[in-house]
């Protein structure tokens, strides 16, 4: 038993430390899903989750079974303690303020996650979305206009990060004066593969950012302008209590971070794979209606979270498997999106599929992405000026290669798939 086991752990990679799987989580995912919906890993010692179903009742669950308190960065760093019995929330409680991204709403739990989500989604409103549709337009031909005579740009700078930043700016009423300087600021998003600076592993990895907008939210208080952060610092909990400043400041600082990053990624995966497809890429030009449906597809195929964590706080079970309290899930976005036994030919690009939208790439659940309807409005309107400013493009062979040997440079980070650069080559109209 113990030669086999041995055997085993060797086989199966280490998704938190091996490079090649960055560039290939698929095969992966797909190896840990043929073993069981719900496995454990040999590296970490987490429990896998990579079915649809499995992974549905998982991000379902109350926080008071699964903490998010390690959302983004799982069993790396561990624990700061050794669980204990069969329910750990005391511990947990103990040590909470010590772990990564403490200070923000992706990592809290229950009342406290319910009422600062609900902080954001009184924000994020279909009104005030549409009032930034028109901003955004107008950035990403700046944006273009800048590389269009060049025949050449690399996407993911250029246009994907840069896009998704000022328009998150935008919305949050940034000064204009103040948005190149951001671009620059907000930096790649964390990585443990090659270790990593120790504040993005702290409570508030965004606390460079403080300085300046604790500085917008004071002007604000005084003279409120209608934007974003103007209504933040208006804001109430949901019993009417006050929000302290603080909370404004992390709220804020979360909201330009976690409004650019993924969706830039997405923006980028979006180009890489239009490029490697160009009878799609002239169907869209053709029929842009159809780019929203893309996307949809992209977010299942390719997406720009491959997992999330949750931490087990009580002895429990997921789909069946006994799950001990203190074990970290390790909840595979993109290996629940390529299950066949929910996806037909899941490994298949195809947005003429059926159940499109049923991807979890935002997630699910309490803690499903709020920012989901501005991150699909981005990329579609990056894509759609894209299209329409050029007749074809593709990736640039110097870089990444000839078709049917490409090769593609990802952030060596096991959370997100990030490309790291993506070059193309293109005929403007």
């Amino acid at each position: 038993m113990g030669e086999s086991n041995s055997a085993e752990a060797v086989a199966i990679p280490d998704f938190f430390r091996d490079p090649a799987v960055l560039e290939d989580p698929f095969s992966y995912f797909a190896q840990m899903r043929g073993q069981c919906p719900v496995a454990r890993e040999p590296h970490q010692n987490s429990f896998m989750v990579t079915g649809y179903d499995a992974l549905t009742e998982l991000l379902n669950r109350k926080g008071d079974v699964f903490s998010s308190c390690l959302s983004v960065l799982g069993p790396l760093p561990p624990l700061p303690f050794e669980p204990e019995g069969s329910d750990i929330t005391d511990q947990l409680d103990s040590v909470r303020d010590e772990l990564p991204w403490s200070a923000h709403v992706v990592c809290f739990d229950g009342s406290r996650h319910a009422d600062h989500r609900a902080l954001l989604t009184s924000l994020l409103t279909y009104k005030r979305l549409k009032q930034n549709e028109d901003y955004l337009a107008r950035v990403a031909d700046e944006l273009i206009d800048k590389f269009i005579g060049d025949g050449r740009c690399n996407i993911v700078p250029q246009y994907g990060h840069a896009t998704t930043t000022y328009a998150i700016s935008d919305l949050l009423g940034i000064p204009e004066a103040d948005r190149a300087v951001l671009l620059e600021a907000i930096g790649a998003t964390p990585s443990q593969l090659d270790g990593d600076a120790p504040i993005k592993i702290g409570a508030d990895p965004l606390i460079a950012l403080k300085p300046l907008f604790d500085g917008y939210l004071r002007e604000r208080i005084a003279r409120p302008t209608g934007d974003l952060m103007s209504e933040l610092v208006q804001a109430r909990f949901r019993d009417g209590g006050e929000v302290p400043f603080e909370t404004l400041s992390n709220l804020a600082r979360f909201l330009f971070g976690a409004g650019q990053d993924t969706t830039s990624h997405l923006i980028s995966m979006s180009v890489r794979l239009l490029g490697e497809m160009p009878e799609l890429q002239q169907r869209l030009r053709e029929d842009p209606g159809r780019i929203a449906t893309f996307i949809e597809e992209v977010l299942r195929y390719d997406p720009p979270v491959k997992v999330a964590y949750r931490l087990a706080l009580k002895d429990t079970e997921v789909a069946g498997v006994p799950v001990p309290a203190g074990s970290v899930m390790t909840a595979s976005l993109v290996g629940a999106n390529r299950d066949p036994a929910y996806f037909e030919a899941p490994d298949r690009f195809d947005i003429d599929r059926p159940r499109l939208r049923d991807h979890l790439a935002f997630s699910k659940g309490p803690h499903g992405c709020p920012g989901a309807p501005l991150g699909r409005m981005e990329a579609r309107i990056a894509l759609e000026r894209l299209l329409a400013r050029t007749s074809e493009f593709h990736p640039a062979e110097a870089h990444h290669g000839r078709e049917g040997a490409r090769h593609y440079n990802f952030q060596p980070t096991y959370t997100f798939r990030s490309l790291a650069d993506l070059h193309i080559e293109f005929t403007a109209k």
